[in-house]
C-alpha cells in the first residue's frame, strides 16, 4: 500500500534546491543571495564565482544543485534558467562562553542558516 504520493509544490517549470545548516548568520547569507535573485542562472553563477564573500561557494554549490536539478528531474533547458527565488531561514544558533577580563565571560553566538534557491524557466522573447 504505502502513503500515496505528495503533490509538487512548485510549478511544472521551476526546481529547486535547499542547503541546510550553513555555518553562517542568515543577515550575511542573505547579502549573498541577494546578488543572484532575479538573474539568469549563467550570470549569476559568473558573479558568485568572482565574489569574494566566504559563502558564496556554498550558495554556488546550491545553485548548481538547482540547475541540475531542473536538467535532469524536470527536463527543462540549462541556457533559458533565471533564478527566481533565493531566500534564508534561521537554523539553530550555538552559544558557547568565552572568558573576559576580571574573571568575567561573555557568551559568543554562532548561527546557522538554510538556503533555498528556486530557478524557473523562462522563455526567450526576441
Amino acid at each position: 500500500m504505502g502513503k500515496p504520493k505528495k503533490e509538487r509544490s512548485l510549478a511544472e517549470n521551476e526546481a529547486r534546491a535547499v542547503n541546510r545548516m550553513l555555518r553562517v548568520s542568515p543577515q550575511k547569507l542573505n547579502l549573498v543571495a541577494a546578488l543572484i535573485r532575479g538573474k539568469k542562472a549563467s550570470k549569476a553563477l559568473a558573479e558568485l564565482e568572482f565574489s569574494r564573500k566566504r559563502i558564496a561557494g556554498d550558495v554556488r554549490k546550491t545553485l548548481q544543485s538547482a540547475i541540475a536539478n531542473a536538467e535532469n528531474n524536470h527536463d527543462l533547458d540549462v541556457d533559458s534558467l533565471v533564478v527566481a527565488e533565493a531566500y534564508v531561514g534561521k537554523a539553530l544558533v550555538m552559544k558557547r562562553f568565552s572568558p573576559r577580563a576580571r574573571g568575567r565571560a561573555s557568551r559568543i553566538e554562532k548561527p546557522f542558516s538554510h538556503l533555498t534557491i528556486v530557478v524557473r524557466e523562462v522563455e526567450e522573447s526576441a
